[in-house]
Order: C-alpha cells, then structure tokens, then sequence
C-alpha cells in the first residue's frame, strides 16, 4: 500500500514533506519542507503528521495574503522605529529609581545585615549586603552605558553592511504588516539599513536626554513622519469591497450584471495591490497610478495559466518578468480603470472620497480601430460558409467549418443575421423570450428588455428598447423560427444559449466566432468580430443618409425611457421605427440560398 505522500521515511525515522507551492518558491527560497516527526513508528508518525502539514498549510496562506513592500512602507518604517526607539527610552527613564527608592533599599540592606549578623568587614559579604543598593544607584549610568556601546556598534555595523542588529525589527514589521518580501532581496537590505538609520537617530536623542535636552530634532533626512500610505485598516463595513457590494447593490446607473460582475474583479484587482484592510480614503492617485503601472505589465488571461497559480498582482507581473507571457492591451487596461473609476464616482458622490482617483489616469486609445465591419465580399464568404450552409458537426467548433449536412439553426445561425439588420448587441439577442418578438400594431418587434425573465440584463437602462424586425429577416424565416419555438413550449427564443461563471451571455460563442473567422482566412490579427455586424448596421444606417443621433436609440445609446421598459409605443411612432430599420441595406449581398 503506498504511504502518504506528506510522509517521508529515511532509514528507521519518519519525516512530515510538503512541496513549496510555485507561487512561493521564490518567496520561500526553497522548493520542500521537511521536518523531523521524531518516531520510528508509522502510526505514531501518522498521528502527528497533519499537524504539521496543516501549519505549513497556514504558513502559505499567510504568505498569499501579504503584498509588496512599497516605498511607503520604508519610509513608515523608518519614522515608526525612530518614534519607537524614543518611546521605549523614555519608558525606562520613568521606571528609573528616584531618591525614595534608593534610601528604602539601604534601609532593607542594614535590616539584613543587622538580622543576619552579616560580617561587613567581609568584602564579599559586604558586596552582597549591599549590591541592590548599588544597582539601583548606578542604574541610570549603566543604561547610559548600554545605550553608548549600542549606537557605537550600529554605526560601525552600518558602515559594515551588517544587519544583525536590527534584523529581529525588521523581522517584526515585516509580520505585522503582512508583508511580502525575500529575506535575501535587495529591499530587504535597505529596508534594514534605513531602520538602522532610525535607531541611530533615536540613541542620538536619548544621549541629549541624558543632559536634559529634549529639544533635539532628526538630522538624517530619511527620518521623518511618513506621508505615504499609513498602515491604518478600513473601520468596520467600510472596506473597499463592503463598499462595492452596496454600490453593486444599488447600481444607480443600471448597469448590466455581467458588467457589474467584471467591475468587481477589475477593483478587486486594486485591492490585491493595496492589500484588503486599506481604507477608503487613501484610494488616491498615487495608489491608482503604482495599480495602472502593474496593469501595463500584467499578462494576458493570468488567472487561468498554471504558471501563475495563487499568485497576487505583483507576484504575476514579477513572475512574468521571467517567464514573458504577452501582456493586456491598452483597451484592457482602460477596461479595469472604467470599472473601477464608476465604483469611485459612487464613492464621491456618497461621501467617502474628495475626488475619483481614476480621473485623467486612462491610457490613450490607439488610433486604429479595433473592431471594423466585414465588406460585402466578407458577407458573402461567410454567408456561403458552414456556420451557415451546413457543416459537418455542430458539436464541435473545429467541425463546424468543415462542409457537411448539419444545419445550425440555433443562435450561432440567428445572431449574427439578426445583428447584421438590427445593430443590437449579441447578449441582447440571445437572452430574448419568445414573447419579446411579438406582433404590435401590424409589425413584429424585438423587444430588448430585463422583464418577464429574472436572468436577463441591458448594458444601461437606455439600452431597453424597440427595434422592429426587419423585412429580410422575415423573409429568411426568422418569424417561423420564433413561431416554432413557442409551439415547442420554449420560453426562451434561444434555450441553448448560456451565460459563462462571470454572468456574460454567449461569451463562448463570441469567442469561438472570432476562431472560426480564422479558418475561414477572413481574420488576421484584430478587427473581425461578431461586433463587426452591428458596426456594419451603423454604417447602413448612415448611408441611407441618417445621422447618428437619429439612430441612436435603435442601438441602444439614448436614455432610459417607459416605452424601452414596456415595449408599448403608439403606432406613428412605430411606423418610423420600422422604416428606419428596414433602410439597413447591404448592396451586393446575396442571402436567397438562406430563405427557406
């Protein structure tokens, strides 16, 4: 039967092992632990093994939970240990025997020597008698002393590189601050010479206490007050996350739950950087600024790559330093800082900050598209292709553009047609019900909208809305697909379009859409996407000569309205809707082999 494999068997004794997460080889200097369970029996060795993995388990979880040692943290470091050192001496001075507790010592010594029949004629025996007096007289001059021969030795070690005497200081700020440092790390040097620096500082003032001069001041530059992020903590239900659950909770502006959903992995990602017991009012620019800085090196996908496992955002992006995976975009980065930005905007406007940190922090947005619409040619190709014509499986995607007799007649058939003569969004179409396409006032609707269906959402409330279906739809059968789902007893338009874990609906498919426009050789590199068909539809609109403002609420970018909401709008105003629609046209495209 094999052994645990905590358990390690050398010779006759046993030993508890673990393997170093790969997270924290570097931070740990070693790849194992080993301990000595100090028993030669199996079962005994058994009994007292977990114990030890299991403070090893605690001991990783305290080091994932630390962060980075920032300047900050020197310079708070260095002031602490300078008012620490001051603190201390001043504590000693006050406990210092004053003239009342010298004379009751001698008169308890004479007590003893007289109840004792100590012979003080004895050197010895007098030196005994005597020599708590004697402490007490000179207590003052030995701590003195002792204080001397300590700022002696600091300098001489400063000078020397030696860290000895400072180290268990520096040991324990590093603890209580949780923070993540290499023992063997440049940092940490400095961090011990900057300390020291302090203390030399301080032994210098308690030497002018020593002569009754309180009035000395640091010389060193470092020594000062630091005016950095201190290492206060959020007061309860004040922290930066519990504050973003109400403002999740709230959602003044209605943002879409998948998007809510993103804005709280981008702050949490602030919050990795920060550390989670940050107050609220030291989310300042200079603390965005170092985040954004992180975000520029950050790689692409990290929370999925092994490499990266357990790792916090400094961690990966040094980490990556090594291992040169490709970085996030400057979009993406613009992404983490719009989300968190709206959170800080809430704050502002509750109170808690003066001002949003994120503003003017965006990165410029590189001047070429990145999304384009397809040309007609494009059109064509990928209307004759697979997807759409009949492939060889619909199961799997690598299948799907490789010609053969499967019909795909679910959303990865419809969404794109439906966005090509619409311009809606892919998740609006995909979580539509059966009853959001209806018939009103003679005309069939699209009504995009979060009611009748708990799971549904809209990227803003203006983004609730009317859009008539167009002609070419119902020509190519896109009322007998709905028809026919509601015969079926479907509530949904689309039962087999899902939403991933972070909420978004049809991510995969937009995902795997992009893909298959690489086998088809229509992409290389950015532009195509599924976003290029509701690009396309704008470009529609504006050459059958329509401004962008006049459409602007075809696509969702106006403001909320009751008619969004409830899909009930009086029939002129209708009929302009459904003439706007259908003046999307696409000349040249030919989509007759799709009408049934």
């Amino acid at each position: 039967m094999a052994r645990l494999s905590y358990l390690l068997r050398r010779g006759a004794s046993y030993y508890a092992r673990a393997r170093v997460p790969l997270d924290l080889i570097d931070v740990m200097g070693k790849r194992e632990l080993v301990k000595a369970l100090g028993t030669k029996d199996e079962n005994e060795a058994k009994r007292l093994l977990w114990p030890v993995v299991e403070a090893w388990n605690r001991q990783f979880d305290d080091m994932r939970s630390r962060r980075m040692l920032t300047a900050d943290d020197k310079a708070d470091a260095v002031w602490q240990h300078y008012a620490g050192t001051l603190q201390r001496d001043e504590q000693v001075r006050q406990s210092m025997p004053i003239t009342v507790d010298i004379e009751a010592a001698t008169a308890r010594a004479i007590e003893r020597v007289q109840r004792e029949g100590i012979d003080i004629s004895d050197p010895r025996a007098a030196l005994d008698a005597s020599l708590d007096v004697m402490v007490l007289k000179h207590r003052r001059e030995f701590d003195a002393q002792g204080r001397r021969a300590k700022l002696d030795a600091m300098r001489k070690h400063l000078v020397e590189g030696e860290a000895a005497l400072i180290a268990d200081e520096v040991d324990d700020y590093i603890d209580r601050n949780k923070l993540l440092i290499d023992p063997l790390s440049p940092d940490r040097g400095d961090l011990a010479r900057k300390m020291m620096r302090a203390e030399i500082e301080g032994l210098e003032r308690t030497i002018e206490r020593d002569k009754g001069d309180y009035s000395g001041t640091p010389k060193d530059p470092i020594v000062k007050p630091a005016s950095g992020t201190s290492r206060e903590q959020a007061a309860p239900g004040e922290g930066i996350m519990e504050l973003f659950e109400q403002y999740a909770a709230e959602n003044p502006k209605g943002i879409a739950t998948d998007t809510i959903a993103q804005a709280r992995r981008d702050v949490g990602s602030f919050v990795d950087y920060v550390g989670s017991t940050c107050p609220i009012h030291r989310m300042d620019k200079k603390a965005v600024r170092e985040w954004k800085a992180l975000l520029m090196k950050y790689p692409v996908k990290a929370t999925e790559s092994s490499v990266f496992a357990g790792m916090k955002l400094a961690q990966i992006v040094r980490h990556n330093e090594k291992v040169g995976k490709p970085v996030i975009t400057v979009r993406t980065v613009n992404r983490y800082l719009a989300g968190f930005s709206a959170f800080c905007s809430w704050l502002v406007n509750h109170g808690y900050l003066d001002q949003n940190p994120a503003d003017g922090m965006f990165l410029k947005k590189p001047k070429d598209k990145t999304t384009v619409p397809f040309t007609t040619d494009q059109m064509n190709t990928l209307f004759t292709s697979p997807l759409f014509t009949g492939c060889r499986s619909a199961d799997k995607w690598r299948n799907v553009a490789n010609p053969g007799n499967v019909r795909i007649r679910d959303h990865r058939y419809w969404v794109p047609l439906i966005m090509l003569y619409s311009g809606a969004r892919p998740a609006e179409i995909a979580q539509l019900t059966v009853a959001d396409v209806r018939q009103e006032h003679g005309h069939w609707i699209l009504h995009v909208t979060t009611e009748g269906d708990g799971t549904k959402s809209v990227k803003t409330e203006g983004s609730m809305r009317v859009v008539p279906v167009h002609d070419e739809l119902i020509r190519l059968g896109f009322i007998k697909y709905r028809d026919g789902m509601e015969a079926a007893g479907h509530a949904r338009l689309f039962p087999e379009a899902k939403r991933n874990d972070r909420g978004q609906m049809i991510a995969e498919f937009s995902r795997e859409f992009g893909r298959y426009l690489i086998r088809l050789e229509m992409k290389v590199g950015r532009g195509l996407s599924l976003y290029s068909f509701r690009h396309g539809a704008a470009d529609a609109l504006r050459r059958a000569g329509h401004l962008d403002e006049q459409f602007g609420f075809i696509l969702g970018h106006t403001s909320a309205t009751m008619t969004g909401r409830y899909g009930i709008m009086p029939q002129g105003m209708l009929q302009q809707r459904v003439e706007l629609v259908n003046s999307i046209a696409y000349p040249g495209l030919d989509l007759k082999h799709l009408c049934p």
